[in-house]
């Protein structure tokens, strides 16, 4: 009964968070029609990269457990894709090497897990361990994905083109996913609780700094001082 009503809530809120992720991925396109310099200023690759593995880990993991889990599986495939589209933007934004190579390797994975997951059925005991793993592998670099976010944002004294909507919506699919663990239970569900925490802990430190930049004297002078060192390398030199 549990599972089934936190599973639907979850499935649920996982679809808002998509219009979360979807209305960054807006952003981008509102501010390259804006002609701005940087559509996707302050956005950290690194960050946004282990948000689509984190993703992906659990598209993959929710076809890993018996039985095959819905709730788990297409929203967290489309999330992914999603953020594969912001890859693209940043490395169109930037035109380097390495936002490519990153780009290419989530197609590169998203294709192979979706082959893997139509050809192979679920998993055996060892690929499933394996699948834990990696999420908890991806826990941690989702963690240091998002320290890198939070200081580039502290750096700039801007949130530049991070949209609050993403974060927010985030947050709310990050609490029912507690909840949905819980019920799940633990032996399967703690996974999933442990990538959940600390994507609210870094969510809720972001939103902060949407506060912050608005509002700190300090935030302001970093800016300032990012706009003259700006200007001063503009001048014509002779």
């Amino acid at each position: 009964m549990l599972f089934n009503f936190f599973g639907t809530l979850n499935s649920i809120l996982i679809v808002v968070s998509l219009i979360g992720v979807f209305s960054q991925v807006r952003t981008i396109w509102s501010r390259k029609k804006g002609n701005l310099n940087r559509a996707t200023e302050a956005l950290s690759l690194n960050k946004f990269f282990v948000s689509f593995l984190a993703y992906y880990s659990f598209f993959v993991y929710g076809m890993s457990i018996e039985p095959f889990n819905h709730f788990i599986v297409w929203p967290r495939l489309t999330a992914a894709l999603l953020v594969a589209v912001i890859l693209y933007e940043i490395w169109f934004d930037r035109k380097t090497a390495v936002p490519l190579t990153f780009f290419i390797f989530a197609i590169f994975l998203l294709a192979s897990g979706a082959i893997f997951g139509l050809t192979a059925g679920t998993y055996e005991d060892e690929g499933r361990h394996l699948m834990t793993v990696m999420i908890v592998v991806i826990t941690i670099s989702l963690a240091q994905g998002y320290i890198h976010q939070i200081i580039q944002v502290l750096k700039l004294g801007s949130t530049g083109a991070l949209d609050i909507k993403m974060s927010q919506f985030i947050l709310l699919m990050d609490m029912s996913t507690i909840a949905f663990a819980f019920a799940m239970g633990l032996e399967n569900g703690w996974p999933l609780l442990l990538l959940a925490v600390v994507s609210a802990c870094t969510k809720l430190i972001i939103l902060y700094l949407f506060h912050w930049a608005r509002t700190s004297l300090s935030a302001e002078r970093r800016r300032q001082a990012l706009s003259q060192r700006s200007a001063t390398s503009e001048k014509p030199t002779f």
